[in-house]
């Protein structure tokens, strides 16, 4: 037997493996490095975070991302080394977060890699009819195990969409395992660059449980922040925002969209919320010459309500339901009041009252996603499309 496979088949059969989840989002703020403890599989999953770090990109990083990010025309060549090259990133990062959490590479299971998402294309955004749904996120698998010496997972989505899926979101799974409760109805709502929420009910029915994208979180204003202030990452605090007005005239034409009358299951990225889409929207409503503090709060209202939106087509007016905040949107205190204020009869806590950090759940989701492809079974997620097994990830091996 390849003792590769021997090894992987040993970690298949322990009680518990650690396994390090890797995340980074279109916010491409930088890599989540969460390094977990998992014990069991499907509904007997339980998770330990042992440790965790965000780790920034440099300008640099993020410039030669942003050069191919969501674009229609880029320069294959940059593309392929930049796939390799991110990669060799990621696994220099995890080796660093290894060395300052003073643990050695051999004691880490396996490396759960998402990827650098640079391009998300579900048909309901290309619309031609001969293809199907795409996505590529880059960051070798390979790579970071010949770089880290330990087996790696990659590649997550294709396997959601080769089942029927859109590649995203992919938060049901983990969110099922980890946070379902019987008796409670909860909604986990993360806030990345693109919002999305998990609907888990309490009869833990899961033929009614669903993740879905709401469409954008923080990606508009961040950009819009950028490129008004390049000094600035994002408008902490809502500072910008919270000096502005709301336009009604704008906030209508951004919510104009047929993505927010398409049905559940959905997903979406800043291929279709970008820059363009806000100009548009400016020229319709002729709301170009408004002031920059008025547009980051109306694009701020604008993630607000069409959060709102979407999570009250599953409300009932006799339940009672408890969201549950996550991702770089739950420090946003502007946008967290809007949601309470259209949610007067929900109950908000962040993920960390259910013992997981909020920034760090994506990246325990992946490390989730790869303890189930490597112990795990069938897990009951339903019939409805997009919702395949969760045997995902390709996985690469150190020699």
């Amino acid at each position: 037997m390849n003792p590769n496979i021997d090894k992987l088949y040993k970690i298949a059969q322990k009680p518990s493996r650690k396994i390090i989840g890797l995340m980074s989002g279109t916010s491409m703020d930088g890599l989540d490095v969460a390094l977990c403890k998992i014990t069991g599989d499907g509904e007997n999953t339980t998770v330990e975070l042992l440790d965790f770090e965000t780790v920034d990109y440099s300008e640099e990083v993020k410039n030669e991302i942003r050069k191919v990010f969501a674009k229609q025309t880029i320069d294959f060549p940059h593309l392929a080394m930049l796939n390799e090259w991110i990669g060799l990133l990621h696994a220099e990062m995890i080796i660093s977060c290894l060395q300052k959490w003073d643990i050695p590479a051999d004691e880490v299971d396996l490396i759960a890699s998402h990827g650098q998402t640079v391009m998300h294309a579900p048909k309901i955004l290309h619309g031609q009819e001969k293809f199907g749904n795409a996505t590529l996120q880059i960051g070798d698998g390979d790579h970071i195990a010949v770089k880290t010496g330990i087996i790696t997972l990659s590649d997550f989505r294709q396997k959601h969409i080769a089942a029927g899926g859109e590649g995203a979101p992919l938060a049901v799974y983990g969110d099922y395992f980890i946070f379902g409760k019987k008796g409670e109805n909860r909604i986990m709502l993360n806030m990345g660059g693109i919002a999305n929420f998990t609907y888990l009910p309490a009869n833990m029915n899961p033929e009614e449980v669903f993740v879905t994208d709401t469409g954008t979180g923080n990606t508009l204003i961040d950009a819009f922040t950028r490129h008004y202030f390049p000094e600035k990452a994002y408008d902490k605090d809502a500072e910008i925002a919270k000096k502005g007005e709301v336009n009604n005239a704008l906030l209508k034409a951004l919510k104009n969209d047929d993505f927010f009358h398409k049905p559940f299951p959905k997903t979406t990225g800043p291929e279709l919320f970008s820059i363009d889409y806000v100009k548009k929207a400016r020229e319709i409503s002729n709301t170009e010459s408004i002031s920059v503090n008025d547009l980051l709060a109306t694009l701020t209202r604008f993630s607000a309500e069409t959060i709102v939106e979407a999570i009250e087509q599953v409300l009932d007016s006799s339940s009672t339901y408890y969201i549950y905040l996550s991702g770089g949107g739950m420090h946003n205190p502007l946008l967290i009041q809007w949601i309470k204020e259209l949610l007067p009869n929900c109950h908000f806590s962040p993920t960390n009252e259910l013992g997981i950090s909020g920034d760090a759940k994506e990246a325990i989701l992946f490390a989730i996603l790869a303890n189930e492809t490597v112990s795990g079974g069938f897990s009951n997620f339903g019939e409805r499309k997009g919702i395949p097994s969760v045997s995902m990830g390709k996985i690469s091996f150190p020699s």
